[in-house]
């Protein structure tokens, strides 16, 4: 990889001078109390700010948060992540009300060498993620004359051609962080010569969400398993009642040519947890996956599957996972992750969990994080980097 890391720049002295690092700090928050419900995102990008903390940098952070409309909203503000980044950073760590405004401006310039800002939500400024080039690059030039070196290191944010993330790189010296180089190394294992049994684990809801991806691991994988509400599509290809279970008819026949074209790769549910409604305390039972009942609609897979699974992931060498195998918010719904990803853990096996929802399981379910070879914090920039995309984040690093 032909990309500048935060080593490079480090060597080059940092101390006085303003980096301006990318992160993504789009982390959950309660909807009542406003509270971070998972600081996963806010650590991995820890290493990074210590290290430039420590060689006497002025670090201004700024990420987005939710999806606010290119304009301030106080349920999408970062102040509870400022409050969270200074706790794990053991300092003060200061928050401008703007992004590009006063507020920002005023408090870069009273950054001390060591000192960390955090800028308001980037998302509160329309040219951030505007698809006008004029736009998005006038709100990268105020952004970046807040910085005199960049360094990028939100990889869950790389697949977007943002101001913050495209546009500002050419404006500044700029590094991969600590982040965004393991990230890359190691989704570049995967699309190497990964080691045998190559098993890619599949969950989520939609068939259409993932399609890109499955088209671009078939002829490379060993074993695909599929769970999920993605599974109830595959199943119908098969002929089977799927009842009320999310199903996209249009993907069918899709998902019957993908079969066709890799007979025995696709290991599908045997059978499935099965509910009358979609809620925590629904009446289920587990069901064969050919026998669901026209009005009941699978919201996990079931003990044999988990098995089954658990068996084909004994063999892998290398293991991807992304997407959860059922509604594991809900208790009685959760076993089906909690068993695959424990067998994950168990395989003698590189496993990578592909961000997004299963990293949120994995903590949810209070896993252990160590025990995963790596957990992304990417969903659909790992699954764009597997699927071939060019990524502009990365392509403006390579710059």
């Amino acid at each position: 990889m032909t990309i500048r890391n935060l080593d490079d720049l480090l060597a080059e002295g940092v101390s006085g001078r303003r980096v301006l690092v990318r992160a993504d700090l789009n982390v959950p928050l309660d909807k009542q109390s406003g509270e971070i419900t998972d600081d996963g995102r806010i650590r991995a990008v820890l290493p990074t700010l210590s290290a430039l903390v420590q060689a006497g940098a002025k670090v201004v952070v700024c990420s987005h948060l939710g999806r606010p409309k290119g304009a301030p909203d106080p349920q999408f503000s970062l102040r509870p992540v400022a409050g969270r980044l200074g706790e794990l950073l053991g300092a003060p760590v200061h928050f401008a009300e703007d992004t590009v405004g006063d507020s920002a401006r005023a408090c870069v310039a009273e950054l001390a060498d060591g000192q960390v800002a955090l800028l308001e939500n980037l998302r509160f400024n329309a040219g951030e993620t505007s698809k006008d080039d004029a736009e998005r690059s006038a709100f990268a030039d105020q952004l970046a004359a807040l910085g005199d070196a960049y360094v990028d290191d939100a990889f869950g944010a790389v697949h977007r051609k943002h101001a913050s993330v495209h546009d500002v790189p050419a404006r500044l010296p700029h590094v991969a962080g600590r982040l965004v180089l393991r990230e890359v190394e190691v989704l570049s294992r995967l699309t190497g010569s990964p080691e045998r049994p190559y098993v890619v684990v599949l969950g989520g809801s939609k068939v259409s969400d993932k399609l890109a991806v499955i088209e671009a691991l078939l002829p490379t994988v060993d074993r695909l398993l599929i769970g999920g509400g993605m599974c109830f599509t595959f199943l119908k290809a098969q002929g089977h009642e799927v009842g009320t279970s999310l199903l996209e008819k249009d993907m069918v026949e899709t998902c019957r040519n993908l079969m066709e074209r890799a007979p025995g790769k696709i290991m599908l549910p045997v059978d499935v947890v099965a509910a009358d409604a979609f809620a925590p305390d629904a009446a289920h039972d587990t069901v064969p996956a050919d026998g669901i009942p026209s009005h009941r609609l699978g919201l996990d897979i079931g003990p044999e599957t988990v098995a089954g699974f658990a068996a084909a992931l004994s063999q892998a060498k290398t293991v991807f996972w992304n997407g959860p195998m059922g509604v594991f918010e809900m208790a009685a719904f959760a076993n089906g992750t909690r068993g695959v990803a424990e067998a994950i853990t168990k395989a003698d096996a590189f496993s990578v969990v592909g961000g997004g929802d299963s990293a949120a399981a994995v903590r949810a379910l209070g896993l252990d994080e160590s025990s995963f070879g790596h957990i992304s914090t990417g969903g659909g920039a790992s699954l764009e980097y597997l699927e071939g995309k060019t990524l502009p984040g990365i392509a403006a690093l390579e710059n």
